[in-house]
């Protein structure tokens, strides 16, 4: 259950917060965003969200931990309906652009992550590391059976991690280039990154 669901049925002021505080970070960046500013948006005081979460951390945390899920979530039912093998891992990177393009705040959360380091990112670790481990036993099964290359699956992983969230949780390198993240440039984005994987693991 996420921070968000396990929320709403008592306290819709915090789910409210938990939702425009991801907007917020994602798009402006955790140290950007006050607590004032997101009281503005939310049209409530700034108590109104401490009474909930008692500080910025607090609801830094909520947000981190609702996105994380939200992604290992959706992840681990798109490679739990695959079958093992390229299809699976194709099924993911499709589920990832998917959810980056319902909602462009999750990568952008995650990329935050990493700019703030620990301690802020442990929780975050935490959550998605079962998911991570799974998928490295995935790809080494794939390797054992012959699927894909040889190689080292950590690397495999990382480097397709940073293919998917580079290319879809960066607005400004997007537009750069002179693209929007929407349906059609996210299919054609997807098929770039499957093309580019799957070269690199075939045998």
């Amino acid at each position: 259950m996420t921070v968000t669901e396990s929320l709403a049925p008592r306290h819709a002021t915090a789910v409210r917060a938990v939702e425009t505080a991801a907007a917020a970070f994602a798009e402006r960046g955790v140290a950007a965003t006050s607590l004032d500013d997101l009281a503005r948006t939310m049209g409530v005081t700034k108590q109104t969200i401490l009474y909930h979460f008692k500080s910025k951390s607090g609801l830094l945390n909520a947000v981190l931990v609702d996105a994380a899920e939200t992604l290992r979530d959706e992840l681990d039912r798109s490679s739990e309906a695959s079958p093992p093998g390229w299809p699976r891992i194709e099924s993911t990177v499709r589920a990832a652009f998917g959810l980056a393009v319902r909602r462009p705040e999750l990568l952008g959360l995650l990329r935050e992550v990493g700019r703030l380091g620990p301690p802020v990112s442990d929780d975050v670790i935490e959550l998605l590391q079962p998911m991570v481990d799974r998928a490295i036993v995935s790809i080494e099964e794939g390797m054992e059976a012959g699927q894909f290359r040889r190689s080292d699956p950590r690397l495999v992983l990382v480097s397709a991690y940073a293919a998917v969230t580079g290319v879809v949780s960066d607005p400004e390198l997007l537009r750069a280039v002179g693209l929007e993240l929407d349906v059609r440039t996210a299919t054609q984005l997807r098929r770039t990154v499957l093309d580019f994987l799957e070269a690199a693991l075939a045998p």
